[in-house]
């Protein structure tokens, strides 16, 4: 805390504080100290609770952020909840009754004027506030799992140790807050708790809050952008105050502006570029994605001074770019950045399932994004508990496409009756919505990540409420889209969403994102579909069902498997047994797992990348975990990579080689920025005895960025079931791109007419069990471990002396004691080596991770001899 007997340095100067007023300015986190206890088993009334000579006796402990039940979890009252079904065993009756949450806070002595402000970012969902023995708030005005609330408490507190206690009663059937939908079980708390950040704001008697900045560029030539800049000032005192608003913008840009607040009001200030043609800026720095540029940053500071004394500042980050959308001449929308199309190419986000997401557990789903190739993450209904997740997107350059969850819009999840409007209808739903939305965007709106507001997942909202939304879109923020819907609904007020959600949910096979021109094929704008489970590694496995029940696969497999009809593994088990023969083991089902999830997501992400512009974009279902899980997921809850992860970066390649299932031919991809000059793409074609049937050298030359090259069908094919294609593209002598297909004389062929909205069945299999009899292979394998700063890196080089293939290897970096570290970031992995073939694959993870333990590198694959080293 910035203490005002102190010189306030605000950027870089050193600006002088009156010595009459020494106000505090700062904004500091009400993280500490916090306990909880259910008000069955608390005496006493909130006056008593939030005194100071209120001993609490037997409450818990807890985090804030975060939930009941996390807070239960971490003190040891429910242990392995996510092991076998013992999360079905916890009864719900203890989070009927609302729950106290208490902490202190320490305060310097305050001079005349001092403002104090409370502020919740998020309390799921009602809650009754007291501060040192008087009540801030009724559990009636605070309410909405999505609702900011800010309170005056300047007249409560004190110098010295403060009292906060909380009254937090779970949402009801039929109230909006978080929902898992069915995605997996819903926690027994119903995430009951303060589950976002609490804060205390410091300021003299005008404060700053809600900054604003809107950016223009010219995407005609980049060379120019326009910045307007926003803020609401506040006047907490009785006395008419004027004074000075001032920022920074960098070290070069100055906006001040002469400011009168009346006693008691708030005042819009606006810095125009018309105004102020210093935000006028030549050559900017733009914000691109990661795959398009980089995404550049700015700093915003700004303080507000009168008699020369600072009475509040705010510091934030800003992008300058523009972003808007466009429907193609087939109806499917897409979207622009900077004036550059660009293929939105990501997957679903969901928070862990107790809502206590780390820095380090973001940091490490947004570096895995990057990792990964994808350009984008989409939030629905669960947007983090703090800020964090949004600075590390404006940071790497991933964009965030932001929305309320489909847990509204379905009886079953909602509790209440839902029509083909969803549930949100009578007057108090919709005012919580609303207001939820308005608190949202204010929340949420500096970040250039954000590009898209999506307020209705799988339906529309009811027009009523639609146009309120669409009210609050323009007064609080009209820099960038909104989608009315996820799914392809038609709205009367703002038209078609003109993007898709027609599925598929589960498994299908590789070709059918090429076939399929009717749902969820590789046209128009997925907003979210996928290949179905994605099955983790054994070691992950282990930690979610009991040894005795691994295999065959049993009952407690299906309670981590997702709800409705997801509940299960049947298509994907079908799947695998008739394209690669039936399991034997559990080891012969996790390999075989392993290569449907890769081949999957490879497939899917490929088709999409080579079919723009008809194709605009993609959103895997789902990305991340929030529990341990086997359905959609491209890494696991405990942070571990499953195939799809590795098929999804090979398919993001900067520069790619792919074969297209639909044409049986090959493309040759661009998704760079830039145009790709001369290219030599290699293509060879083996059979199930490593003869080669077909080779060919093909020169590309200039490729254009975002785009791709389709070559022609394959001159020849071996006759037989299972064959082999190995893709080689070249760039300067050096290769660039490297792709291993299993291929089929037998298609697979699907049952079109019997599509559903979650899958699409097959009528007949592709025949890959030829895999099946690759010899074991013991590759020769060198490796080095580095630790360089916080990092270690690895380096393996392999060689395949057999004379078949070394398929599907997989390498891991592990403890001593045997843990796979996680996470974990290879350049590629699950690959396949042929004959006589040598490769040197480099990876690192993070060093604190190793947890004081030496590393080592492991090696397994489908038909590979296990070694550790």
């Amino acid at each position: 805390m910035k203490h005002a007997c102190y010189l306030v340095l605000l950027m870089g100067l050193a600006l002088p504080v009156s010595a009459q007023q020494q106000w505090l300015t700062d904004k500091k986190p009400l993280d500490k100290n916090w306990q909880i206890q259910s008000s069955v088993k608390v005496r006493g009334d909130g006056k008593e609770i939030s005194s100071t000579a209120y001993a609490p006796q037997n409450w818990y402990a807890a985090k804030v952020p975060g939930t009941v039940m996390a807070a239960l979890v971490d003190d040891g009252v429910y242990k392995n909840i996510f092991f076998d079904n013992n999360m079905e065993k916890i009864s719900a009756d203890p989070f009927k009754d609302p729950w106290w949450h208490r902490t202190t806070f320490e305060l310097p002595p305050m001079a005349a004027g001092q403002v104090v402000q409370l502020l919740f970012n998020g309390i799921n969902y009602r809650a009754a506030i007291w501060v040192n023995g008087q009540e801030i708030a009724v559990s009636d005005s605070v309410r909405g799992g999505f609702r900011r609330f800010k309170f005056d408490i300047s007249h409560v507190v004190h110098a010295g140790t403060n009292v906060l206690a909380v009254k937090v009663t779970a949402p009801g059937k039929g109230e909006p807050t978080l929902g898992f939908v069915d995605w997996n079980p819903a926690p027994p708390d119903k995430n009951m708790g303060i589950w976002r950040d609490v804060q205390l704001l410091l300021s003299g008697p005008v404060a700053i809050s809600q900054p604003f900045v809107q950016t223009q560029v010219d995407t005609a030539t980049l060379k120019r952008a326009a910045i307007t800049v926003s803020t609401l000032l506040s006047n907490q005192s009785n006395k008419a105050v004027a004074g000075i608003l001032e920022g920074h913008i960098g070290q070069d840009i100055i906006i001040s502006k002469k400011i009168a607040i009346a006693p008691h009001s708030n005042q819009q200030i606006v810095f125009t570029p018309r105004e102020y043609p210093q935000l006028n800026i030549n050559n900017p720095r733009l914000w691109w994605t990661r795959d398009l540029g980089k995404p550049a940053l700015y700093q915003l500071q700004l303080q507000f001074k009168t008699d020369n004394t600072v009475t509040d500042t705010r510091n934030m980050a800003f992008g300058i770019r523009s972003v808007a959308d466009y429907i193609n001449a087939s109806g499917h929308r897409g979207y622009i950045l900077n004036g550059r199309k660009l293929l939105i190419r990501g997957g679903g986000w969901t928070d862990p399932m107790l809502l206590n997401a780390t820095a380090d557990y973001e940091r490490a789903g947004i570096d895995y994004a990057v990792h990964m190739n994808l350009n984008t993450i989409r939030m629905e209904g669960f947007w983090g508990n703090n800020q964090h997740l949004y600075d590390l997107c404006d940071e790497k350059g991933i964009l965030l496409m932001v929305g309320w969850s489909a847990a509204w819009e379905w009886t079953n999840y909602f509790g209440t009756e839902a029509d083909d409007f969803g549930g949100i209808a009578s007057p108090e739903q919709q005012f919580v919505a609303a207001q939820s939305w308005k608190d949202q965007i204010i929340w949420l709106r500096n970040h250039p990540s954000v590009f898209i507001w999506v307020y209705g997942s799988d339906k529309l909202p009811r027009p009523a409420l639609e146009q309120q939304y669409l009210d609050m879109l323009k007064t609080y923020d009209p820099s960038r889209p909104s989608l009315s819907s996820a799914h392809d609904n038609t709205s009367k007020l703002t038209g078609p969403a003109a993007v898709k959600m027609r599925g598929p949910y589960d498994y299908v096979p590789p070709d059918y994102w090429y076939i399929d021109d009717k749902n969820g094929g590789a046209f128009g704008f997925n907003t979210e579909t996928g290949p179905g489970p994605e099955v983790p590694l054994l070691e992950s496995l282990q930690k979610m069902i009991p040894k005795d029940s691994l295999w065959p696969i049993s009952g407690s497999w299906m309670y981590h498997a997702a709800r409705g009809e997801f509940h299960n593994l049947d298509y994907y088990n079908n799947a695998m047994e008739k394209r690669l023969g039936k399991a034997v083991s559990l080891d012969d089902y996790l390999r075989k797992a392993q290569y449907l999830n890769y081949e999957g997501m490879r497939a899917m992400l490929e088709a999409f990348t080579a079919n723009r512009p008809a194709a605009t974009g993609i959103i895997q279902w789902m990305y991340n975990a929030s529990w341990p899980k086997l359905w959609w997921q491209l890494y696991d809850y405990y942070l571990l990579p499953t195939g799809a992860f590795y098929g999804a970066r090979k398919a993001g390649e900067p520069l790619h080689i792919a074969y297209n299932y639909g044409i049986r031919g090959v493309d040759v991809i661009n998704n760079t920025a830039t145009a790709a000059g001369s290219l030599k793409a290699t293509i060879r074609v083996l059979d199930a005895t490593m003869n080669t049937i077909y080779k060919a050298d093909t020169l590309i030359n200039d490729l254009l960025p975002q785009d791709a090259v389709h070559l022609p069908a394959l001159a020849s094919s071996p006759a037989t079931n299972t064959w082999y294609l190995d893709l080689r593209l070249q760039q300067e002598g050096k290769e660039i791109s490297r792709n291993f297909y299993v291929l089929s004389s037998r298609q697979d062929l699907l049952d079109m007419p019997k599509t559903n909205w979650y899958v699409t069945p097959q009528t007949q299999f592709a025949d890959l069990t030829a895999l099946q009899q690759l010899p074991q292979i013991k590759l020769n394998m060198q490796s080095m471990l580095k630790e360089k700063g916080d990092t270690t890196f690895a380096q393996v080089t392999l060689k395949n002396p057999g004379t078949q293939l070394a398929f599907m290897v997989h390498l891991d970096i592990r403890r001593q004691s045997g843990e796979a570290i996680v996470p974990v970031f290879w350049v590629d992995n699950d690959f396949t080596l042929l004959p006589g073939e040598s490769l040197t694959i480099n990876g690192y993870v993070h060093t604190k991770d190793l947890q004081q333990q030496a590393a080592m590198i492991s090696l397994n694959g489908w038909n590979i001899v296990p070694i550790k080293q």
